[in-house]
């Protein structure tokens, strides 16, 4: 049986960091306060805040930067007018961007271009930049050798995803010509 003091030490570990917590970081801030412990007592405390937020508005929730706790989804709509959030919405070329990113990294800008059809503009670059949910993770051995773009855990922290494998699956190009065929009848 887990000790409820690891549980909740772990939830208020959670509650107060505001951000996600990786299980070492956790395992080192108890160890200062409880003494050595082993990791299964962490995880032991973590499925037992799994089961205490099962009926309620809140879900531990792993994310590709450690685990955090968060306000189910469902509970979100009642909750977006306490947001006032002030930062620069995200637009259409800024999203296409990120996606193609996030889809077909590692992608220089040209990659980028020759996807969406139109130039990428330097603010696009730079917003995802300083959003931090791109990186240069290299460049390109040819002529000129164009920066190669890659996602970053933020990205996936911001789109409550574990890894880039979690993305929704992309219908093939003839599932789309399909379905735009079928709409314009």
């Amino acid at each position: 049986m887990i000790n409820n003091k690891i549980i909740n030490t772990v939830e208020a570990l959670l509650f107060g960091a505001g951000r996600p917590l990786r299980l070492s970081e956790i395992k080192g801030l108890l160890e200062m306060d409880l003494g050595q412990l082993e990791l299964s007592s962490i995880k032991m405390a973590l499925n037992a805040l799994e089961e205490r937020y099962e009926k309620s508005s809140i879900e531990l929730h792993e994310v590709a930067s450690g685990y955090r706790l968060q306000v189910k989804q469902e509970f979100s709509p009642c909750l977006s007018s306490l947001w006032n959030d002030k930062s620069q919405k995200i637009s259409k070329s800024l999203m296409e961007t990120i996606s193609i990113i996030a889809y077909k990294q590692p992608v220089t800008r040209g990659d980028i271009e020759d996807i969406r059809g139109v130039n990428v503009s330097t603010q696009t670059v730079r917003t995802l930049l300083e959003r931090d949910w791109i990186k240069v993770s290299g460049y390109r051995d040819i002529p000129g050798r164009p920066a190669l773009y890659a996602t970053t855990p933020n990205f996936l922290n911001d789109f409550n995803l574990k890894k880039v494998t979690e993305l929704p699956h992309l219908p093939e190009v003839e599932e789309v010509s399909e379905n735009f065929t079928l709409q314009a009848i």
